[in-house]
């Protein structure tokens, strides 16, 4: 157990120090390299390109550089090129319209480099010079174009764009991907404060002209239903009289219904008038001249009310 605690102290020393040391020291010497995913080895010697390692891998150097590989880390130097597709997004970039109108445009693109020693020396700010390069291109390619064609056809701007900048970014070692417009926007305030009146007052136009239209509707409906009330109105009363003249017909021709129904309509007439009446028994005769002489000495046209005294109704 002693002796396999101290192989392993040993071999932990080992794996921890050592190693990493001696990989460090055959790597200085140039005997191999290691590459990335998304990265560039450019190696340069005296001023020179002598390798350039693209792909990911494990890289045995003197396979690849010959004999310069043992002084390359030494005399010369290494390049790490980042190689990873990248993109880049330049907001509200200014284009006049064919009518005038000052627009907005908002650019995203993206660019990979696959040219390293192109991108490494022939420009010494090659990814700002492809900002620059696209917007001045977008001022180029989309100016003087018609607004509705501005506002709706994203595509072929998008196309043109790409077409006028691929060219100058290869040269720069790099390889420009998608390019989409992905935003048209007005620049001027006032013009868009003007813009938005106009759909407003439109937006009152079209909705007064719906109410209205509405209500001339529901007028239509009315009138029309009140012309059929009107019409089945006036049917009714002029079907009336004949319907109560064929039914009074009928009832004349018994004299005891009839004088019944003429009674029972007096009396209803009667009771519905709210009327005062005296009752007077049967067989008095002074009593009915009394009252009809207190009737005719009642005053007439005094204007002042008159003050009967209550009458007994005698039932």
């Amino acid at each position: 157990m002693d002796q396999f605690f101290v192989g392993f102290i040993f071999a932990f020393i080992g794996s921890y120090f050592f190693i990493p040391l001696f990989l460090a020291f055959i790597r200085f010497l140039g005997l191999y390299a290691i590459v990335r995913e998304g990265q560039c080895h450019i190696y340069m010697l005296f001023g020179q390109v002598i390798g350039v390692l693209k792909e990911p891998g494990l890289y045995f150097l003197p396979w690849n550089l010959g004999l310069k590989a043992p002084v390359v880390h030494m005399l010369g130097s290494c390049e790490v090129i980042d190689t990873r597709l990248d993109q880049e997004y330049l907001r509200s970039q200014p284009v006049n319209s064919e009518e005038g109108a000052p627009m907005g445009i908002g650019i995203w693109y993206e660019m990979v480099v696959n040219n390293p020693v192109a991108y490494r020396f022939k420009n010494a700010d090659p990814r700002n010079s492809l900002s620059t390069n696209v917007r001045s291109a977008s001022v180029r390619c989309l100016s003087n174009m018609k607004l509705a064609d501005m506002l709706e056809d994203r595509h072929s701007m998008s196309q043109k764009v790409r077409q006028e900048v691929s060219a100058q970014a290869a040269e720069w070692g790099y390889k420009v991907g998608s390019v989409y417009i992905r935003k048209v926007h007005f620049r001027d305030a006032k013009m868009i404060g003007q813009i938005q009146e106009k759909v407003v007052n439109r937006l009152r136009q079209v909705t007064s002209a719906i109410k209205q239209d509405g209500a001339n509707q529901v007028s239509i409906i009315t009138s029309t239903a009140e012309n059929q009330a009107a019409a089945e109105f006036a049917k009714a009363a002029a079907v009336r009289p004949k319907i109560v003249g064929e039914a009074l017909r009928e009832i004349s021709k018994d004299p005891e219904i009839s004088s019944a129904l003429f009674e029972i309509l007096e009396a209803q007439k009667l009771a519905e008038s709210k009327a005062q009446i005296t009752m007077i028994p049967a067989g008095t005769p002074m009593l009915r001249q009394m009252l009809a002489a207190e009737a005719a000495d009642a005053p007439v046209l005094t204007g002042e009310p008159v003050l009967e005294k209550p009458r007994k109704q005698i039932k």
